[in-house]
């Protein structure tokens, strides 16, 4: 039997929890009245989604998707010891830059070999993700110094790659520099939830497909919401379905999603759904008329603790 103090503890948690649930079941989805994107902002991402899926090919490769679309590459580079590289580009005409992150497409290794701790950044004065801070950082002290003055950065990224193009743009806007956009496929979290506020003015575009199961790692370590210090995504997550449909969430309605961690084990689905080519594909069926859908979760409270006792079916 546990002793007192334990057992108020537990049960203070335990309706802390169940408050937090019904607040998470009581968050409505906005609808919206109107078309929110339309095949304009399908192509744009396309052109993101393009950048991304080439940093895992050869360096002509990158380097021919970006000129393309009018960048000259500024710096190419691997980081020494990670699975991560960046490729800086910059469009003198449009005084713009683009940051693209790539990487790893291995799910499995985002789940079994991230650390899911977060740790104090004296540079953005938030708490992130230790590992994906550390390849952060060593990207950031490589092209901070490369970027023109009055220059706007987009950063771009792809899974780990996702998650380094995010914490870059934090870093940068806090040095004083113009974020235009951050565009991330299947990325993962990477701060809590005072982070998240602290960056809320980003512009942020997370497209993720509805089975791909990184954007939804770190799992939620339920002790941690008595402190805040849950993982929590930041700005819009754009859910894509394979035909033209999409969904839109944000803040506690992308958490509601993340639940749906628990009903699901990572297999091949998961994979394919993970991969830049799926991403592609998805956004390729919304460049002709592409149509909002109200996400619906199918997370339930006995996801996390079990059906309570005398409601199990039989």
């Amino acid at each position: 039997m546990l002793p007192p103090y334990k057992t108020t503890r537990i049960r203070v948690n335990f309706r802390f929890l169940y408050i937090f649930s019904l607040i998470i079941s009581l968050t409505g989805y906005a609808h919206a009245a109107e078309q929110r994107y339309t095949e304009k902002d399908f192509t744009h991402w396309l052109n993101a989604a393009y950048i991304a899926q080439a940093t895992y090919g050869t360096d002509e490769e990158l380097i021919d998707q970006l000129n393309k679309q009018g960048y000259k590459v500024t710096r190419l580079q691997q980081i020494p010891g990670l699975e991560v590289s960046y490729i800086l580009a910059t469009d003198d005409a449009a005084k713009h830059h683009i940051l693209a992150v790539r990487g790893t497409a291995n799910v499995r290794n985002v789940i079994v070999n991230s650390a899911f701790v977060l740790v104090p950044d004296k540079l953005t004065g938030i708490d992130i993700h230790q590992g994906f801070l550390l390849s952060s950082r060593d990207i950031y002290q490589q092209i901070e110094p490369l970027i023109k003055p009055g220059y706007s950065i987009d950063t771009i990224g792809h899974s780990l790659g996702g998650a380094a193009a995010l914490i870059l743009a934090m870093m940068l806007d806090v040095h004083g520099h113009t974020v235009g956009e951050v565009i991330t496929f299947g990325q993962p979290k990477v701060t809590n939830i005072s982070g998240s506020r602290k960056f809320k003015h980003l512009n942020i575009t997370r497209l993720v497909t509805e089975k791909d199961i990184v954007p939804l790692v770190p799992p939620i370590d339920l002790m941690d919401l008595m402190n805040m210090g849950i993982f929590w995504h930041q700005g819009i997550e754009i859910v894509l379905y394979p035909n033209n449909r999409y969904s839109v969430l944000s803040g506690m309605s992308s958490m509601r999603r993340a639940a749906d961690f628990l009903n699901d084990v990572p297999g091949q689905q998961h994979l394919k759904n993970h991969f830049m080519t799926t991403y592609i594909q998805y956004i390729k069926t919304k460049l002709e008329s592409p149509v909002e859908i109200t996400y619906e979760s199918d997370f339930k409270f006995s996801d996390w603790f079990g059906s309570p006792a005398g409601t199990e079916k039989k």
